[in-house]
């Protein structure tokens, strides 16, 4: 991607990105069970290692940082796993992808007519 096409907060996900964040979308869908969500609420660290996850990841995740998760391989399609473990929903996921708050985000989706309330 050229340096004028990029834009902060996203991240190409292609063939090596896949192969790279693995383990981290693999422990994020395992997070379609309760019993994969107790598990990882009850030693979040453990969990990790369970999926081998890389010392980038391993910290992306602990400390919460969906960006760095993203960075690190992540698909946004499993991260939303994660984040509704957070109790983060898609307009808080976009805050932090945009480096705005989560109502600044929905602000600029109403002014662009497609936040939840227009329709």
């Amino acid at each position: 991607m050229s340096e004028e096409n990029k834009i902060w907060g996203t991240y190409k996900f292609d063939g090596p990105m896949s192969t790279k964040g693995y383990p981290l979308n693999k422990m994020c869908y395992s997070f379609n069970g309760a019993e994969g969500r107790e598990e990882f609420k009850k030693d979040e660290a453990a969990y990790c290692d369970k999926f081998g996850l890389t010392p980038e990841q391993k910290e992306a995740v602990l400390k919460r940082d969906v960006i760095g998760m993203l960075r690190a391989g992540g698909s946004i399609y499993y991260l939303a796993k994660f984040a509704g473990i957070l109790g983060l929903n898609v307009q808080d996921v976009g805050g932090l992808q945009t480096g705005k708050t989560t109502e600044e985000f929905q602000a600029y989706l109403d002014s662009q007519g497609r936040g939840k309330n227009n329709g």
